[in-house]
């Protein structure tokens, strides 16, 4: 979910960002690949399976963000610091916050060579919209007018339109999107993955699409072994600013972030997202110079499942003292060796509107949430469960947060282990998790928006504990519909007080990446959602 990082789901234990893996080498100046089977030249990163086909508008986690973001370049991004910077726009403007007028970059073409024009993004947003096509990121275009023809409201509806009336072509490099009222903030929006533009060849069969997908960004598409690797390889002709300055990218699947750092040690893999909590101590002397340490725009969370009987109309006081009776102080300090800061909002500190809520529910106090959770009636049957993906380094915390649960409240915690990221994300989306689910969320945009209207709103894709307030919604709308960006930032922060009194999810920590490289690369940086710039990556 990711600037063009899509709005993601995280992957990793520690950092947001982190899943699987990839592989890498040295360039030879041939063509021949190395024994490890990589081309020369190539560069290599653990990401894990993608949860669901290669779509842009059918991703919003980690894993499927690496390589979208390798494959298709949107209207902007967003440099280390969160600024916009314009990749495939030459410009985008409003008056009013309401019409917003874009202007094309001349001469951009997709990798079968078909050029990338206003329609290719008008008929990319208007299919990934429409109710009837079932894409994840749909409520993405729900700000755009016309869009309740498209995907109308209702179990079982039918879309009504095929076209948003909101988006109008001008002329080849030209387009305006109408909204149905002021969003001041729409143009950050813009910088997620799911705005990218789709090629003529893509309505023709969407399906085998997914599978081999033609795109417009810095890589084009080479293989794909499911489970195993996916190598996209540098597009010669690409003449965005982030053109790629090695000659391909394997992403490599591991089982574990174990597996894959000895890889990076033994020379088989080129970049580690994320190092597992039993090499976090030793990984800066392993690593040297290739250890890379950064805080990036993430918070690291525990979600309810709210359609479950056992929290359906559950007391938000019951939640909050769940979350007094976590020591994050602690957690942080040992388990996680002070690579992560326990959270004091929903908000990461990177991103425009962040607080501190000045609140006692994210402080370690047993005495106040046994008496908390007692007012609130006490937890459903005395016991709760945390579910996380193995494959991500997520169980040494997760059996700390329920030890500290359960020492201070006598609440029985257990971790609920999934064995990969994409297994966790499908019991997310068909409403099979028990209790609590491991929400890890990086910033797709560098405001604090993105934290809650994202995740909290009713009908927000990503919101997979099912969190419904009508308050909360109206204070969101009121934000979306502020006249200036200042003045909706503002609203979202007196949101995210009542946030605290309804506890869609208890916050845990905020991320820094703990990862590193090889000696075969270098030039290796984090952007600021925390993803390694594989563009930016050069081979020894």
């Amino acid at each position: 979910m990711r600037g063009a990082k899509s709005a993601k789901w995280v992957a990793g234990a520690i950092v947001v960002a982190l899943a699987a893996t990839a592989c890498g080498g040295n360039d030879d100046g041939g063509d021949k690949p190395k024994a490890s089977g990589k081309p020369a030249g190539y560069v290599s990163i653990d990401v894990g399976e993608p949860q669901k086909a290669l779509i842009p508008a059918d991703t919003n986690e980690s894993l499927g963000s690496y390589v979208i973001q390798s494959l298709f370049t949107q209207l902007l991004d967003f440099d280390a610091d969160g600024n916009i910077v314009y990749t495939n726009a030459e410009s985008i403007e409003t008056k009013d916050s309401k019409t917003w007028t874009v202007k094309l970059k001349k001469g951009w073409k997709f990798h079968d060579g078909t050029p990338v024009t206003s329609q290719s993004y008008i008929d990319a947003w208007n299919w990934s919209a429409n109710i009837d096509n079932k894409m994840q990121n749909a409520f993405w275009f729900e700000d755009i007018k016309g869009y309740e023809d498209v995907h109308p409201e209702g179990e079982g509806a039918k879309a009504k339109a095929k076209e948003m009336s909101g988006l109008k072509a001008v002329d080849d490099t030209t387009f305006t999107v109408e909204l149905d009222k002021p969003v001041p903030y729409f143009e950050y929006k813009l910088g997620y993955a799911t705005w990218a533009p789709l090629p003529k060849a893509f309505f023709d069969d969407p399906k085998a699409f997914g599978q081999k997908p033609i795109g417009n960004g810095p890589y084009s598409f080479e293989k794909w072994t499911h489970k195993k690797l996916i190598q996209v390889k540098a597009n010669e002709d690409y003449t965005g600013p982030n053109k790629a300055k090695n000659k391909g990218v394997q992403f490599k699947n591991y089982a574990t972030v174990e597996a894959a750092y000895q890889d990076v040690l033994s020379g088989n893999l080129d970049m580690i997202r994320q190092v597992g909590p039993k090499d976090l101590p030793k990984y800066k002397s392993d690593l040297g110079d290739g250890a890379v340490e950064q805080e990036y725009a993430a918070v690291q969370s525990i979600v309810p499942a709210f359609y479950t009987k056992q929290w359906k109309d559950i007391d938000p006081k019951v939640m909050q003292g769940l979350s007094m009776a976590i020591d994050r102080e602690t957690i942080t300090k040992t388990v996680l060796n002070n690579t992560r800061k326990p959270a004091k909002s929903f908000t990461p500190p990177q991103v425009k509107g962040n607080q501190d809520l000045d609140t006692e529910v994210f402080d370690y106090n047993p005495d106040e949430a046994k008496k908390l959770i007692k007012e609130g009636g006490g937890v459903p049957d005395n016991k709760i469960f945390i579910q996380y993906n193995t494959d991500g380094g997520h169980k040494e915390w997760v059996t700390a947060v329920c030890e500290s649960i359960r020492n201070a409240t006598g609440v029985e915690c257990l971790g609920d282990a999934k064995p990969d990221f994409a297994t966790d994300l499908e019991a997310r989306d068909n409403d099979e998790v028990k209790s609590f689910y491991r929400g890890g969320w990086v910033a797709d945009y560098p405001l604090n928006v993105n934290f809650m209207r994202e995740l909290y709103g009713t009908t927000a894709e990503a919101n997979n504990g099912r969190f419904s307030d009508k308050e909360v919604d109206e204070l969101f709308k009121k934000g979306d519909n502020a006249k200036t960006l200042e003045e909706s930032i503002k609203l979202y922060q007196e949101a995210e007080k009542v946030l605290v009194e309804k506890m869609p999810a208890i916050p845990l920590w905020t991320y820094q990446i703990n990862g590193g490289h090889g000696k075969d690369v270098d030039n290796v940086k984090v952007d600021f959602h925390g993803d390694f710039e594989v563009t930016e990556v050069t081979v020894k």
